[in-house]
């Protein structure tokens, strides 16, 4: 229709032209058929361009939408653990059903799918311990009672899609600055000893002797006990399990097993005796082995994992061999305790872990650290972290701790899923 209504204004248009090309004669003569051509042309003309102007509103197809933006998929291995701990220390996300909500719920929002909570710390546990009662007549940690937070987070986590794991953060320590706690005072002789006969007390941490069968076995029963009690999806042991400061073993116990394996002889006066290390150290692998069997015994599928020092530091201070660990699959994942303030020190902390590590059936996840007392790590550090991890071909990691990445929730919904 436009295109008709535009031949017929071309017409008008030169009808126009020729009116008034014509002689002076007929001027007086078609001066009135003129006037009329002249308003007729005009009225036609007016019409045409309205007509066109509403035809091109018809015509004109409406702008299409702007196509959605696909949103970015995420880079990282969907089967990769990406694990968070959770605390009692400095955190109340235990602390009520509702705070626990939340806690899953921003895991979720943060891309975690493994959940480290804190089952034993400080001669207490946060559900109710026959195992603890038995000992030291303390069967729940106290502002816990009435309630049993492990499994409020095992409901909640298992909802949400989340993997949740039983954490015994404390291990072979017995309290923190509390001369050995309700522990040592139930049963003394389960106490670690220096040379000088003291309480080994090591960054304000009071120890247990791990060598001791009595004190091994207690570990092994609360391990039984949430293995046994909890839908749990795994279990860990960390820093200080297995695990005894280098400068324990001259207790009566670990003094005549040593000599009854030696010849009579005494343990070297020297705490960093190569063969007297390799010999504690021993004994702590052997207790591994045993705790995973106990475990793996009631629940064949359940994840065993440990999240040691990193070696050989944890080796020559803590008597911790997590190569052995790893070569001898006694593990089902290893998550060194990376925790660095920058790049440099972290990139050299991996690559001297990623060199003891030989065994990769069993998965390598560098421990993270995000925040400790008042230190936040910045966005810029945490994107370089992850970046190292995956350079280094590791395709997950734990951080500690939960209210670190609570403080974070931006960068790990933002930028962490898609570092590659």
């Amino acid at each position: 229709m436009a295109e008709a209504l535009l031949k017929i204004l071309k017409t008008y248009i030169k009808f126009i032209k020729y009116l008034i090309k014509l002689p002076h004669q007929f001027e007086i003569i078609m001066h009135f058929n003129l006037n009329i051509s002249k308003k007729l042309a005009f009225s036609l003309l007016l019409f045409a361009i309205l007509s066109m102007a509403a035809c091109s509103k018809k015509e004109d197809p409406k702008p299409s939408p702007p196509t959605p933006k696909p949103n970015p998929v995420p880079s990282w291995d969907p089967n990769a653990m990406r694990g968070v701990w959770v605390t009692t220390t400095a955190s109340t996300a235990l602390d009520s059903r509702d705070n626990i909500k939340q806690m899953i719920a921003n895991c979720k929002l943060a891309g975690i799918n493994h959940v480290f909570i804190v089952v034993y710390n400080n001669a207490r546990t946060i559900y109710p311990s026959t195992v603890m009662q038995n000992l030291t007549g303390n069967k729940q940690l106290e502002r816990f009672v009435g309630r049993d937070p492990l499994q409020e987070c095992i409901e909640e986590g298992k909802a949400a899609g989340l993997k949740v794991h039983a954490w015994f953060e404390y291990g072979f320590s017995s309290s923190y600055s509390a001369n050995g706690g309700s522990i040592i005072a139930a049963k003394p002789e389960w106490a670690a000893k220096d040379l000088n006969d003291k309480l080994v007390v090591k960054n304000g941490f009071d120890w247990l002797n791990g060598i001791h069968p009595q004190v091994q076995q207690f570990l092994i029963d609360l391990f039984k006990e949430v293995t046994s009690k909890y839908d749990l999806d795994g279990v860990q042991g960390d820093d200080r399990l297995p695990a005894m400061p280098s400068t324990g073993g001259y207790d009566t116990f670990t003094v005549n097993l040593y000599k009854l394996e030696n010849g009579g002889a005494n343990p070297p006066p020297s705490a960093t005796d190569a063969g007297w290390l390799r010999w504690r150290a021993n004994k702590l692998n052997l207790f591994l082995k045993r705790l995973r069997t106990e475990v793996k015994t009631i629940k064949p599928n359940i994840l065993f994992t440990m999240s040691p020092s990193p070696y050989p530091f944890g080796y020559n201070e803590y008597l911790q061999d997590w190569p052995t660990w790893v070569d001898s699959a006694w593990v089902d994942a290893i998550i060194p305790q990376i925790y660095r303030y920058n790049i440099n020190d972290y990139d050299n902390a991996l690559t001297q872990q990623k060199s003891y590590y030989k065994n990769t059936a069993v998965p390598l996840y560098p421990g993270v650290l995000v925040k400790s007392g008042s230190t936040i790590q910045s966005d810029a550090l945490m994107s370089q972290f992850i970046q190292s991890n995956r350079n280094n071909g590791f395709k997950g990691e734990v951080f500690f701790f939960y209210e670190g990445l609570k403080d974070k929730l931006t960068w790990y919904q933002g930028l962490y899923p898609y570092i590659k």
